[in-house]
């Protein structure tokens, strides 16, 4: 092992971070004032769909990458991940998004719609039940030797005295108080966790403009029915009515869901920012990488993003050119 490396944040993002640094055999501590199952992360949906993040360049890139490891990892066991088939369907007529070819998506035939819907696209890609696959990412963490420890930092100069010569910076929304950063604003979701009557196919509304959410995300025993995106909304506490009017939008579509049990409602706030924040910081002899801003795409990014700080981290500590 070599020196230590602090990954401040223990998301999807700060987690996937330490996986990589700890299997290229860096000494590594994830720090955060959250067990991962009590982060932004648990609560997504969820599934690979780059979804409020720019810039566009960084996005593909990263996109990619995760894409084929979700993909690959989807055969192991105890990860949380499949992959599955559905669609994305729109009430007006519109474009493919640019992600479309990195999924060989397709447009649907007319007798593939919902009723109400003029166009939309199938494709095939990795649906993540996230409290099990961050379970995994932190036992895959602890089995090449790093570790997660609960700590408050008050900020990034306390941070960064704790730290050896590298401090990853992964703290998604909590980044505008720690480093602190004005641009970083949340945007909050909601979504209801429901047992599955049998459904597995995904499906999503894509209808461009200031519409309401509206998914749906299987998995093995349970369905996420989403969702809300609320700017500036910092409330983590679930809102009944907004909880019904996320359910009655997905019975509309998919009536087998009428009348599922609830079992779970979950509240996370995206971590949005005009764009990623990916750069290297000096403070004093320690290097400080900062990885946040992902918004809607977290698990989307992981591990593009993840082994891009990897790579930074291991040239400040001279074990790359």
């Amino acid at each position: 092992m070599t020196e230590g490396v602090v990954v401040v944040g223990a998301g999807v993002v700060g987690l996937t971070t330490g996986v990589v640094l700890a299997e290229a055999g860096v000494d590594v501590r994830v720090v955060s004032d959250r067990e991962p199952g009590a982060t932004t992360s648990a609560a997504a949906g969820a599934m690979w769909d780059p979804y409020l993040v720019r810039p566009a360049a960084l996005v593909e890139r990263w996109s990619r990458t995760t894409l084929a490891v979700l993909s690959e990892s989807s055969a192991v066991p105890g990860t949380g991940i499949r992959l599955a088939e559905g669609t994305h369907e729109s009430r007006t007529p519109c474009e493919l998004p640019f992600w479309a070819p990195l999924v060989d998506a397709r447009l649907c035939a007319s007798d593939e719609l919902r009723p109400g819907f003029v166009m939309g696209w199938r494709y095939r890609a990795p649906v993540v039940d996230m409290p099990r696959y961050l379970a995994y990412l932190g036992r895959r963490l602890e089995a090449a030797g790093g570790r997660i420890t609960l700590h408050h930092y008050d900020g990034l100069d306390e941070a960064v005295r704790d730290s050896g010569r590298v401090l990853v910076n992964c703290t998604g929304t909590g980044a505008g108080s720690f480093v602190p950063d004005p641009l970083v604003e949340a945007v909050r979701g909601q979504l209801v966790v429901v047992e599955n009557p049998g459904i597995d196919e995904f499906w999503c509304d894509d209808t461009p403009g200031d519409v309401p959410l509206a998914y749906i995300y299987p998995h093995t025993d349970t369905v996420v029915l989403g969702g809300t995106a609320e700017p500036g909304v910092w409330d983590t506490d679930p809102d009944e009515d907004a909880a019904r009017a996320i359910v009655r939008r997905c019975v509309d579509v998919e009536p087998r869901l009428a009348g599922a049990r609830v079992r779970e409602h979950r509240v996370g706030l995206r971590p949005t920012r005009p764009e990623i924040r990916f750069e290297v910081e000096h403070r004093g002899d320690t290097t400080v990488v900062h990885n946040y801003g992902h918004g809607g795409g977290g698990l989307t990014l992981s591990w593009g993003c993840g082994r891009e700080t990897a790579h930074l981290v291991l040239r400040a500590l001279g074990l790359m050119p």
